[in-house]
């Protein structure tokens, strides 16, 4: 009886997409980030804040989901490009799929493009998306214990933002205890705790994006 190993197939090849789409970004000098999170962390509206506070950068945003399109028209109407990609029940965005995106959107002399995948701690962490940097979302009200108990997503991350900082009063959650455990599963990865609401903590997130897109193009 003949074994395929299918797993190792389809992720080598998408592993190989990924490497291609990541050198043609970096030749055109836009940078990709994967951003991850679960659903109800903020991933909208903190883009939506980094919009507004860096009119000076082109950013396209692609919106995965299983389906409407909220989020993209968010997106545009603060004069972003965005596009809604539908992932036809899939929990995860591959290489493939966000080349098409790309392809759609138009990233063509955008300075930073953001793929919000799709809205949970497993699937996304999984799959090499082709991105230059892959940024992952905690927000105050999920609890300091997610990267115990989901570790591959913060291993896989460049930088974690704990959003919803200015919820901290009213939640059971240590700052501290959490930066540390993401220290030991990604040493050196950047924990940014911010509030898009109130603005607290964003402009050291803007300027490690900013930071992150110079040192893509040198």
């Amino acid at each position: 009886m003949k074994i395929i190993e299918l797993g190792r197939t389809v992720t080598a090849a998408n592993d190989r997409e990924a490497r291609e789409l990541r050198r043609r970004l970096k030749e055109q000098g836009t940078l990709l980030i994967n951003l991850m999170s679960s659903p109800g962390s903020g991933k909208t509206t903190l883009l939506s804040r980094l919009i507004t506070d860096m009119p000076d950068l082109k950013i396209g945003v692609m919106e995965a989901d299983i389906d409407s399109a909220v989020d993209a028209e968010k997106i545009e109407a603060l004069g972003a490009r965005a596009i809604q990609v539908h992932t036809g029940g899939m929990c995860h965005m591959d290489a493939g799929m966000t080349a098409q995106a790309l392809e759609e959107l138009g990233g063509q002399g955008l300075d930073l493009v953001f793929l919000e995948n799709v809205g949970n701690l497993i699937c996304p962490a999984e799959y090499d998306t082709g991105a230059g940097l892959c940024l992952m979302i905690l927000s105050v009200p999920e609890g300091d214990d997610k990267p115990l108990k989901y570790p591959l997503i913060f291993r896989e991350s460049h930088g974690a933002v704990i959003s919803k900082l200015d919820a901290l009063p009213y939640f059971d959650f240590d700052l501290e205890k959490c930066r540390s455990r993401i220290e030991k599963l990604r040493p050196g990865a950047a924990v940014m705790p911010v509030s898009a609401k109130t603005g607290q903590g964003m402009d050291r997130l803007e300027a490690w994006l900013r930071q992150q897109l110079a040192a893509w193009r040198s």
